[in-house]
């Protein structure tokens, strides 16, 4: 029998995810096995409402930093961003070959251009069923059906067994580009033996089965039709599935169509040429042709269906775009899922859509967007064409991993072969024998700007404080021989109390600081450490007793 146990040897195969395992996003996982060390996606995620100011979130590879010379390859599920979008950071510092099919590496050389990184690493593009050997890994790429086109999972052998990972998939029997997830090749591994399964858990909460991408142009061709005005899709860029709805359903009612967003523009251009997206001709144009064309001739397909504050959706919803202005009888259909978090936004961005007087669709209200990921019976269908010997629940919250492998116990994988692994733990098989033996250093590197990894969680916690309680900035001017003030205190406050209605209260501030200076020897006041601690701890006393708050305290001493 095949036992779980802590393995404490670096031999056999080694499995450690540095992302996306407890978390939405930030997708990323390294298989070793001697001397040999392949990449399973790299991705990013976006910041949590907590890291202020923060772009971007990207792995830690402080693990692979040191063994950069192992690496022999990433291999990429698909080209969504929480899978290939740390590649810029990362590649910086790793530079092995990247494998994927041709669109996920068409969204990678656009995306490595952005950096100044085009042609910088070698990218090979590989078809669903081709296998790529990397040192000791032989990686078989198998078609999924997801919410973009291109994508698969990954069957990695290993001298230990095969390991297949799924990525992002669900089964869609009616896919709009006509591609099959590749159940067969999935039942032939089962047949042949796998020693791992690595499953999306994104929606593993969802009963039954995730339904069709085609819905989706059915409501499109519902709603189209009914709409006087112009039309506005938004949607992520990526979902080039989506876009070729849209343009469908513009094309049986005689509309022209527009694209907005930079993202926009460069993936339809990406998946045009390399003909995933099919445009009639004549259809498209551009957008200094709108004031041009009958409102009834146009339809729009743009980003910022998640209400982003800078996008060209959210300006058109404040009246505040120079070429386009909602009119009544205008539709927009915000196109995607609501991501956790930005429901208050995408709720706000709604609302102003309605004062401009268009009519909103989205999916609380219609089917207008289907989610990519496999509900239940599509996760135990794979469990059961798979039948893995281990099992190992990846993307997703830490409930969503627990769910899964609760899942994987129904259809009868052992609980004890059920590995729950988070971020950082080495997973070990050797000789039919698995579990987490050890862990790595991993973690989150925060993206501000140009800045990689500068800020940390004492920048961001002091980002919050200032946020919440704002600042007070005593300026005073000492001689630095007599210790006498010279000059001040001058109080300066953001965020704190406004200060043309609370200068009465400032002015107590000031004599605080002068009385607490009085009452020090001279050399404490020449002690400019001294003096900046006395000046918080009796600051910090007062607002707290007097208004009951705590902003950060900033003595600023200049020398005379």
């Amino acid at each position: 029998m095949i036992e779980q146990d802590t393995i404490s040897t670096p031999a056999g195969l080694r499995i450690i995810p540095l992302g996306g395992l407890g978390e939405i996003g930030l997708n990323m996982a390294l298989f070793e096995y001697g001397d040999d060390i392949i990449v399973v996606d790299c991705g990013l995620m976006f910041p949590e409402p907590h890291m202020l100011g923060i772009d971007f979130v990207i792995p830690d590879i402080a693990y692979l930093r040191e063994r950069a010379d192992r690496v022999r390859g990433i291999f990429l599920t698909h080209g969504h961003e929480d899978h290939i979008g740390a590649l810029p950071f990362v590649l910086q510092e790793i530079s092995p070959p990247l494998y994927g099919t041709a669109l996920t590496l068409g969204f990678v050389r656009e995306k490595l251009k952005e950096f100044d990184l085009d042609g910088y690493v070698d990218l090979e593009v590989v078809k669903p069923r081709e296998t790529v050997a990397a040192g000791t890994f032989e990686v078989e790429f198998i078609r999924v059906s997801h919410s973009i086109v291109d994508g698969c999972a990954l069957a990695i052998r290993t001298p230990e067994g095969v390991v297949i990972h799924t990525g992002d998939f669900k089964i869609d029997h009616t896919p709009v580009d006509g591609e099959l997830t590749d159940l067969a090749t999935f039942a032939r591994y089962g047949t042949e033996g796998v020693l791992a399964l690595m499953a999306d858990s994104t929606n593993v909460e969802r009963e039954g089965f995730t339904l069709s991408e085609r819905v989706v142009g059915e409501a499109f061709d519902e709603i189209f039709p009914r709409c006087p005005g112009r039309i506005i899709v938004a949607a992520f860029s990526s979902n080039i599935q989506r876009v070729q709805q849209a343009v469908d359903a513009a094309a049986r009612c005689g509309r022209k169509v527009l694209l907005n967003g930079r993202s926009m523009v460069a993936n339809v251009a990406i998946a045009r040429q390399l003909g995933y997206l099919r445009i009639p001709d004549g259809i498209l144009t551009d957008l200094k042709e709108l004031p041009r064309l009958p409102k009834e001739e146009v339809c729009m397909i743009t980003t910022g269906s998640q209400g982003e504050p800078m996008s060209s959706l959210a300006r058109i919803a404040m009246d505040d775009h120079k070429q386009i202005k909602l009119e009544q009888g205008d539709t927009v259909i915000l196109s995607s899922r609501f991501i956790p978090g930005n429901e208050k936004t995408i709720s706000d961005l709604i609302n102003h859509l309605y004062r401009r007087g268009a009519e909103v669709y989205h999916e609380k209200v219609s089917e207008v967007h289907v989610s990519g990921h496999a509900s239940q019976e599509e996760l135990k269908l794979i469990l059961n064409l798979v039948k893995p010997r281990f099992f190992i629940p990846v993307h997703g919250e830490y409930r969503h991993l627990v769910k899964h492998a609760r899942l994987a116990q129904m259809v009868g994988v052992p609980a004890e072969r059920c590995l729950l692994a988070v971020n950082g733990d080495v997973i070990s098989f050797r000789d039919e024998r698995g579990g987490i033996a050890d862990r790595v250093e991993t973690g989150r590197v925060f993206i501000d700007g140009k800045g990689i990894g500068d800020v940390g969680e004492v920048v961001l916690k002091d980002r919050k404080h200032l946020s919440e309680d704002g600042m007070v900035v005593v300026i005073i001017a000492i001689n630095q021989y007599t210790g006498e003030v010279i000059y001040g205190p001058d109080v300066v406050s953001r965020g704190f109390v406004f200060e043309d209605e609370s200068q009465e209260y400032l002015d107590e501030t000031k004599k605080i600081v002068l009385d607490t200076l009085a009452g020090m020897t001279i050399e404490a006041r020449t002690d400019w450490g001294e003096v900046k601690q006395e000046v918080r701890r009796v600051l910090r006393r007062f607002f707290n007793k007097t208004i009951e708050r705590r902003p950060v305290i900033l003595p600023l001493i200049l020398d005379m």
